[in-house]
């Protein structure tokens, strides 16, 4: 019985040691890639991309200028096509 015993407390010490030793590994290494300049430039990317896909805003583009204040504005053609893309889609 204290052979069983001494045998379980060695395991959970070794098995500790080399769980945080992996912890410590893998912290290192998320720590990384999360500080890296790539990883960063990706974030700001995928973020303006996703403001962008949620943005209420019209996408305009100016068509005609009738004096020097003012100017007429429609819709981007693309945003048009999107926009028929997911009613055609709901449809």
């Amino acid at each position: 019985m204290i052979g069983l015993l001494v045998g379980v407390a060695a395991g959970y010490v070794l098995g500790t040691r080399a769980g945080r030793a992996r912890y410590e590994q893998i912290s290192r290494t998320a720590r990384t890639v999360a500080t890296s300049p790539a990883t960063k430039k990706a974030i700001e990317i995928g973020r303006q991309k996703l403001a962008d896909a949620l943005s209420t805003t019209p996408k305009l583009e100016r068509i005609a200028d009738i004096d020097d204040t003012t100017s007429v504005y429609a819709p981007h053609e693309s945003a048009q096509s999107q926009g028929h893309a997911r009613n055609g889609a709901a449809r």
